[in-house]
Order: C-alpha cells, then structure tokens, then sequence
C-alpha cells in the first residue's frame, strides 16, 4: 500500500530478455521520468505497463523495481490502446492534425478500439484503488489515462485524485468531432481529478472552455523546466566533448542552426527545412557559412503516416543538399538515428536554434538549448509551442507555417549581435529552469493534498 502513486502508460525501468535467457534492466530518462522519479522519496508506488515482451516477462517471473508495478495488460488491447486511440485519435486531436477533408472517421472499428482504451484505463485504475492507503494522493499521467480519474473516483472516492497532460488540449470545436457520447466520456474521465494540470495557462483555458466542464473546475498550470545543473553536467561529459570535436570539424567552423526533434508529426520538421532552404535562396550571403544541423528521430514508425513523415524528411534534406552544396560544404547536416549524446554536443554547438512546432504541449528542447550552449544562442520559436508563455519574450517569435517569416527570422537570429545573443540566452536560461522536474512534481502533489 503506498500514500503517494503516479500511474503513466510508460514507466522508469524497461526490461529485456538476454540471449542466455536472463534479464536486462534499463532505467530510463528524460524530464518526465526525473520528475515522477521523486515518487520513491515520498515511499511511493509507480504504477506503469509493459511495454514489451521483456516487461511481460518480467511480470511474469515476478521481477520489479523498489517502488514500481507493471501492468501486463493483453498485447492486442494494449496496441488498440495505445496506437489505435492514444496515437491515432487524442493526439492528433489535441494537436490539431487531422487533414479534415478525409479524418477522422469515427466507426464501428474506432468503437472498438475506444473499447480497449477504455479497458486499459481500467486496468490502472483498479490497480491504483488496490495499491492506495485511504486518503492517499495519485498523480495520473497524460493523454493515455484520461478516463483513469473518472474511474478511481468511481471505485476509492477517498483519494486526492491529480491528471496532469503533457500534450496541448483541443480547442473546444475541435475535440467536438469525437462522437457526443465518446467526448464526454473523455471529459468525465478528466472530472474525476481534483485538479487537473497543464504546462501552460493557455492550454488550461481551452480545457475550461469546453461546453461540458463545469465552472469552478480546478486547473492548473505547471510549465516543466529543466534541471540545468544536471543537463550542463550530462553536456560535459567526455564523450560529449568528443562528440562536439567530430561536429566542429563536420562544421567547419561554419555557423550552426540546431533542431533536435522526434519525426512527430507536430514538429513541423519539414516547413524549417523549407525556411533554411529560402534562407539560402533569398539570402546568398549565407551560403557556404552556416551549417543546419537537424536531428530527426525517429517516432512511431510502426504507423505508416509516420514512416512517410520521416522518409520525407530525409528527402527534403537530401533536396537541399542538392540544390546548395558545393564540394567543400554540406548545407544539412541530417541525423535520423536516437543519439542524445549528439543532441547534446549540437546543442553546445548552436549559433541558432530552431524550434517550430504547429502545436506542442511544451517543447523542452527549446529550454535545452539555451541552458547548455557554449557560446549562446538566438532562438528562433514557435508561438504554438507551449514554452512561449516562458519564453516568447526573449525568443524570435514566429508563425509555424509561414515559411518566408521563418527564414527571415533564421537570418535575423544569424545575424544578432554576440553581446545581444549572450543576454538573451542568460534570460531564456533563467526561464528554463524556473521548475525543474522534481520541483514540478512536488508543486502538483502539494496542490492535490490541498484539493
């Protein structure tokens, strides 16, 4: 039994079987498993799923870490979950994606799979109502367990119940494309919370704004930031170091553009490939002497739309390549490979960062970048990213699809003065890491005490 819980579809440990049968554990990182990672010094329990056939065995064989329960939910239900729903209806909605004329389309095979959803969210809820003391506080996590609230209400209404979503939320004529009884179930399951979080003040009104919530219903906004002493330490490290020798000399010495991004569909990769590439067509001045470094990662790719995005990046880049380059100068520099060492040698690197998002929940690239850069650098920022709340004012601000803005604001951030660029990287530091996870963890578990 625990008195503080956090439930999220993905959890700080994953395992593997080796070729001799044994298990292999991995402990995973980021901004979101540090904060929730503050659960153990609070002696509680970590409720997640597996993911895998090495988290199932491990379930299996009864195999878990201190403080951790895995869910070994059935693969199908999980999949219909996960990529049917999760991936497939509520982020596209919550980040505007649809191409309307042809999605969504709201079936018998998507009330299936609404099904599952609905079983999976069950299943963590009964097993946070099994795992929680009486009074106990439960965090919930994201757009996967949105119905999870609803349902531990139904069954412990004893509990001080949080949901925080990591994801923007629909505008209110958007999320009303759900069919009428599946949309108030989604915002029945967010009911259930006694608060219910966000990472910015906007994304927290078009919750409220929704025809079906109630005034008076709690919303906050907590806008995760990141640890900089640890991230400069991590920048640091020897391999780094390494790392940013190899892109010096790839570089040049040139000046350096960086993007770091999954081939998520929101991340609007394409239209900043598009923009360096009319930086170089209407600003000849730059060409031979600035460098794009792009960092594509690859996501999802068991869904096809996915794997086009990325194939199409690819493309794009090889396109711009050659258009401009020259024997002796590579205008993309592209990387489709999961290299967070490099990421963070490119981001010491950055003359420029390039953050441009059509909708993003908040983007903790864009607070990165500025807190590990070596010499500073001027971001060029979408207005749709959640960290422009934090850090518009010190950002190149810009409209996610309007490529000539974009390129013109990559000339203007190439050509900022040093001493300029140094001032604004100290503030746009400053904001980054004004609530670091462990702090952003704590603020919400205090509230939801207090609820």
């Amino acid at each position: 039994m625990a008195t503080v819980l956090v439930a999220s579809n993905r959890g700080p440990v994953s395992y593997t079987v080796r070729d001799d049968g044994s298990l292999d554990t991995r402990r995973g990182g980021g901004g979101l498993v540090s904060g929730l990672s503050a659960v153990s010094s609070e002696g509680g329990l970590w409720v997640c799923a597996a993911l895998g056939d090495g988290d199932r065995e491990a379930v299996r064989r009864g195999v878990a870490e201190p403080g951790v329960r895995m869910l070994d939910i059935d693969p199908e239900v999980y999949a219909d979950a996960y990529n049917g729903i999760a991936n497939s209806v509520l982020w596209f909605l919550h980040h505007h994606l649809y191409d309307i004329p042809r999605e969504p389309v709201f079936d018998a095979d998507f009330r299936r799979r609404w099904g599952s959803y609905r079983a999976y969210n069950r299943a963590f809820a009964e097993a946070l109502a099994e795992a929680a003391d009486p009074g106990a506080a439960v965090l919930v996590q994201d757009y996967h367990l949105a119905l999870v609230p609803g349902m531990l209400r139904a069954l412990r209404p004893d509990l001080r119940i949080g949901h925080f979503t990591h994801t923007p939320w629909a505008a209110p004529g958007y999320l009303e494309m759900l069919p009428d009884d599946i949309h108030r179930e989604l915002v029945e399951g967010m009911l259930g919370a006694d608060e219910r979080g966000f990472h910015t003040r906007a994304w927290a009104a078009a919750f409220l704004a929704d025809p079906l919530v109630d005034d008076g219903t709690r919303v906050a906004a907590y806008p995760l930031g990141v640890d900089g002493d640890e991230l400069r330490a991590l920048a640091h490290r020897p391999a780094v170091d390494a790392r940013l020798a190899d892109l010096r000399a790839e570089t040049g010495g040139r000046k350096t553009i960086v993007r770091v991004d999954r081939t998520e569909l929101s991340k609007n990769i394409p239209r900043g490939l598009l923009a360096y590439r009319e930086l170089l067509a209407t600003r000849p001045e730059w060409r031979g002497r600035v460098v794009h470094l792009a960092s594509a990662y690859p996501s999802r790719q068991d869904l096809e739309v996915y794997r086009a995005y990325t194939a199409s990046v690819t493309e794009l880049a090889e396109a711009v390549n050659e258009e401009f380059g020259t024997p002796d100068w590579q205008p993309v520099l592209l990387s489709v490979q999961d290299d967070f060492t490099r990421s963070l040698a490119a981001y010491r690197l950055a003359d420029v960062a390039l953050v441009n998002p059509v909708r993003d929940g908040m983007n903790l690239v864009a607070k990165e970048i500025p807190v590990v850069s070596d010499e500073g650098c001027a971001l060029v920022l979408s207005r749709e990213a959640g960290a422009y709340e934090e850090l518009g004012e010190d950002a190149l601000t810009v409209n996610p699809y309007d490529v000539t803005q974009t390129a013109e604001a990559l000339h203007e951030a190439l050509s900022m003065p040093a001493p300029e660029r140094a001032e604004r990287t100290k503030r746009l530091a400053t904001a980054a890491t004004a609530l670091p996870p462990r702090e952003w963890f704590l603020a919400q578990l205090d509230a939801v005490r207090q609820a």
